[in-house]
């Protein structure tokens, strides 16, 4: 048997819904968010996990709560998984950093892997702390169904760096809307991306909602 990660986004926030950054703020989900929450509980709940690792914020934990309830798993967290601090940008949306802050963000748009938000992480740091969690599940786990659960950012910048994409180029490769999971299973021919964003769990009303 090979070991399949599925990495989970959170379901809506504020934030979400707005556009606009959030990293180290600790939102809380939507009602729709939890909604998301369930409705990814009630598809896979059936499925045989090995393990739950989560980022310690607040969207993620709620976001994992109703699987974990329902499988009987204490989710491991990991703050290697946190969400991309934003630094000054937090809170705000793109046109307003684009004009508070408009070289910052025309040097992070261009390569966000070297260079951070005003007073943030730069994509190459969150992809060294989120891989070593990976790292520290494939060590531990050689083989079952793993739910990683964790942010945007995040996880787009994991997917890069076990796919062999270029971590700068994270924002325009790979879509990574709220409550979607993306699928990797590692053999021994390497890793393998099963599926990408997918969110066939949710019903056409939460799928069409606004945000990111």
């Amino acid at each position: 048997m090979s070991l399949t990660l599925y990495f989970l986004r959170h379901g809506q926030t504020e934030c979400s819904r707005n556009n606009s950054f959030c990293g180290s703020i600790d939102s809380e989900l939507t009602p729709e968010g939890l909604e998301m929450a369930k409705a990814f509980a009630d598809a896979y709940s059936s499925m045989d996990w090995t393990a739950i690792f989560c980022s310690p914020m607040r969207r993620t934990v709620l976001t994992a709560k109703p699987l974990c309830e329902a499988i009987k798993i204490e989710p491991q967290l990991r703050d290697g998984l946190k969400e991309i601090n934003y630094g000054m940008w937090e809170g705000r949306t793109p046109e307003v950093i684009s004009r508070e802050y408009h070289d910052d963000y025309i040097r992070w748009s261009a390569d966000p892997a070297w260079n951070a938000p005003t007073g943030g992480e730069m994509a190459v740091t969150i992809a060294s702390r989120a891989l070593q969690v990976i790292e520290e599940i494939k060590q531990n786990y050689s083989s079952g169904n793993v739910l990683v659960v964790a942010h945007k950012a995040t996880i787009r910048i994991i997917l890069c760096s076990v796919l062999g994409i270029d971590v700068g180029r994270f924002r325009f490769r790979l879509g990574c809307p709220v409550a979607s999971v993306s699928i990797v299973e590692f053999s021994s021919h390497g890793p393998l991306l099963k599926a990408l964003a997918d969110r066939t769990h949710l019903d056409e009303q939460l799928r069409n909602l606004p945000g990111t």
